[in-house]
């Protein structure tokens, strides 16, 4: 089994509904999110996959919460914006653009970095 991981970072605000203690006021964070691939066959070039177009998937559902308040953008307008459930948001979202991906790569996991020492990761 091939892995390749992809990191990237960006900086949301949020709040988190029914949460008891500090990080329920509004707040921020510098994230960072790895994503990993994972697949059993390597193309013709000898790659997994492309580094670059996997940053440009991982960039675009980036831009769609970068610089926002999390609360306010879909899905978290309705899901709380936990590591948790945005590691599962990038996860989803990736899943999604390799549909079309032939040979089977697949998303291994996403880990979710709100601090240096804090993260949460979502695999299925």
């Amino acid at each position: 089994m091939f892995e390749i991981t992809v990191e990237e970072s960006f900086a949301a605000g949020h709040a988190l509904r029914g949460y008891q203690g500090k990080c329920e006021n509004v707040h921020g964070h510098n994230y960072k999110v790895r994503v990993t691939l994972e697949g059993k066959k390597l193309d013709a070039v000898g790659l997994l996959y492309d580094f670059h177009e996997l940053r440009k998937i991982v960039r675009n559902l980036i831009q769609v919460i970068d610089h926002r308040f999390l609360n306010e953008v879909p899905p978290f307008d309705v899901e709380n914006p936990s590591a948790e459930n945005m590691a599962k948001y990038f996860y989803q979202g990736v899943k999604k653009y390799l549909a079309a991906v032939p040979d089977g790569v697949q998303v291994q996991q996403v880990t979710v970095f709100e601090t240096e020492a804090t993260n949460a990761t979502y695999r299925e």
